[in-house]
């Protein structure tokens, strides 16, 4: 069934810190769709207090606009997550879109925070289930596991890729996280992962975002992975620095041309399927047939695109005669 769920755009995903209180604030002026605070691998252990600290001031000092507002609790297996969890939502969960829970294996962990997230919204009289989940895949087992992972919780809305640690967990040999490992240099070592990730998103109306590249300053590096899961039907990419923001919104939006076109599709289909257009199944529009499955499509790129906050340039008109 269709879902209900407004489309969140997730062309760019930055992520910051929460150790960091000036790349937190900086973080407020950038155009990335989404900012996910990071209480996880980029926060020492020791760190990690006055990271949620700066986290909970961050989210409520506002300035975000649009964007959406993440954190990135740590994993069930350490000894933080439920003080993550408790002390972000407790003290700024008004102010949160989100929670992204790293290393996912299993449904059943999802399924916890989703139990834990429902307690401290009725505790603090927050709207109960208004916080979303995104899931990061990380390991074999939970690639394994993603069908059951995506269907865990109506809060899941995204299925990320992790890859430092995917790559680590199947003992692949290569240290550039993002980058194809040495010797392969026929087609996409990560395409299998992908693809993956992206049919359990699809088949649950979900999001799927890749992880990282970790070149921050190889920004051309940056677009031509970007374009790579971009043409599969990605939503989005993280990004580690100011300087891939503007590639990844550019690669993961809809051409101008494609998303006029894609309008331009469904009003002349609703129209031509109308009484006044004669009530066709199809009909030309400029050199091309359109149908239903062009109206399917077509839905997919205008989504993009609204959700990017693009404005149309061209506009179709039923024909006179």
């Amino acid at each position: 069934m269709p879902s209900e769920k407004p489309l969140r755009s997730r062309r760019s995903c930055l992520a910051v810190p929460g150790s960091n209180p000036r790349f937190l604030e900086k973080a407020k002026g950038l155009p990335a769709d989404q900012v996910f605070l990071d209480l996880e691998d980029a926060v020492a252990p020791s760190a990690k207090p006055d990271a949620r600290k700066n986290v909970v001031a961050a989210l409520n000092d506002g300035g975000w606009g649009d964007k959406l507002r993440v954190v990135r609790v740590n994993d069930w297996t350490t000894q933080w997550t439920y003080r993550d969890v408790i002390e972000v939502v407790e003290c700024a969960g008004a102010e949160l879109d989100c929670l992204m829970l790293p290393k996912v294996q299993s449904a059943a962990q999802v399924m916890a925070l989703d139990t834990l997230l429902t307690q401290i919204e009725r505790t603090v009289g927050l709207e109960v289930g208004r916080i979303g989940i995104e899931a990061q895949i990380e390991n074999a087992l939970g690639l394994i596991n993603i069908e059951q992972v995506a269907q865990a919780s109506p809060r899941v809305e995204a299925l990320i890729f992790g890859p430092a640690d995917f790559m680590a967990s199947i003992n692949m040999k290569s240290l550039v996280v993002g980058e194809q490992p040495p010797g392969y240099d026929v087609g996409d070592a990560y395409h299998y992962i992908l693809m993956r990730i992206l049919m359990a998103a699809r088949a649950y109306d979900l999001q799927a975002i890749d992880g990282p590249y970790l070149q921050i300053r190889d920004v051309d590096g940056f677009r031509r992975v970007a374009g790579r899961s971009a043409a599969l039907g990605l939503d989005g990419k993280w990004v580690l620095h100011p300087g891939q923001v503007d590639a990844a919104n550019e690669v993961f939006s809809p051409r101008q041309e494609d998303y006029d076109h894609a309008e331009n599709i469904l009003d002349a289909y609703e129209w031509f399927t109308s009484e006044q257009g004669g009530m066709k199944g199809s009909a030309m529009v400029g050199d091309g047939m359109i149908d239903e499955a062009s109206r399917k499509m077509a839905l997919v790129i205008s989504g993009k695109g609204r959700a990017a906050g693009m404005q149309r340039t061209d506009r179709w008109t039923p024909p006179t005669e």
